[in-house]
């Protein structure tokens, strides 16, 4: 029998999204104090005894860098603390594009980053919607990945999904497309793209029927919001009607956020493992749903021994 509750601590990059896990888990925030010296370098101190705690560290590690430095630094102390067993909670897992060596001379940088983790002491990953499923490999630890298509299907559902059709980005997005369909009882079409260049789409033909249709586009991760855009404005011209997105991990570098505001998709629906800049929270078009429900469950289910899968219903 578990005796003692878990203790969640946050790093800087998403104490919005912890506090909301803790908030739904009725237990607090654990204290810890982060802070940068003058010439850059992380120290991070745990501010009360961890000595033997099942540990959740809260901490995507999007860009800049230091997002995965703070981690690797508060793993560091808690192991050095004799905490019994550290997770890292990783909502939106950096550099998990860089998955594999598609050109010459390049590095695989989702296995480093697996590699970092486990040395630094990482027991056990929890992360969300990693954008290539075959990283889990990279990890010679427990990995327990979330999906965020529970809260999409429960606001869809909550619509009039009449003439609705599930339309992939691009080719490598029909499995998810497909998980979809099949949970919301709809039809799915695939927009046919090519990349002449790194973040910049080409939208070359769309594979199935979406005249006169309404669309929901669906994606992992939203960088410059290029991928969706020229994929919206394809379908308007082919036809479409209202065109719904929804994207789990919003990145919205440079100008994505104006981008999605001027383009052909009427909202865009998006998950809090990445907090939103300014700019974005003041586009009407980009939603927020939160996560923090399917990471808190998440989190008990680790910490009282107990499956994850049976969370989610992952066949397709």
């Amino acid at each position: 029998m578990t005796l003692r509750h878990p203790k969640i601590f946050t790093g800087r990059a998403n104490p919005l999204l912890a506090k909301s896990i803790t908030d739904f888990l009725e237990l607090e925030l654990g204290e810890n104090q982060i802070r940068d010296f003058d010439d850059g370098e992380t120290w991070v101190k745990f501010e009360e005894n961890i000595r033997g705690v099942d540990l959740f560290l809260v901490q995507p590690t999007f860009a800049p860098a230091g997002n995965l430095m703070e981690l690797l630094v508060m793993v560091d102390a808690a192991r050095r603390a004799s905490a019994k067993r550290i997770t890292a909670v990783i909502p939106y897992f950096g550099y998990a594009r860089q998955d594999r060596k598609d050109q010459p001379r390049v590095a695989i940088t989702a296995k480093l980053v697996a590699n970092l983790l486990t040395t630094s002491g990482v027991d056990r990953i929890l992360a969300m919607d990693m954008h290539a499923p075959q990283i889990q490999g990279f990890f010679d630890i427990p990995l327990d990945h979330l999906y965020a298509s529970a809260v999409f299907i429960d606001h869809f559902n909550n619509m009039n999904l009449s003439n609705f059709v599930i339309v992939s980005p691009d080719i490598g997005g029909t499995r998810r497309a497909r998980a979809y369909a099949k949970r919301l009882h709809l039809p799915i079409a695939i927009v046919d793209k090519r990349r002449p260049k790194p973040n910049v789409a080409e939208v070359m033909h769309i594979i199935g029927d979406i005249d006169g249709k309404n669309v929901l586009l669906f994606d992992d991760i939203c960088d410059t919001g290029g991928t969706l855009v020229a994929g919206a404005d394809h379908l308007k011209k082919r036809g479409a009607k209202n065109i719904y997105a929804a994207c789990t991990h919003p990145i919205l570098s440079g100008d994505a956020a104006k981008r999605i505001a001027d383009s052909e998709i009427t909202e865009m629906l998006v998950t809090d493992t990445i907090p939103l800049s300014s700019e974005s929270r003041k586009i009407e078009k980009i939603k927020v749903l939160s996560v923090a429900e399917i990471f808190g469950r998440a989190i008990m289910r680790i910490h009282n021994e107990e499956s994850i899968s049976s969370l989610f219903d992952t066949t397709d």
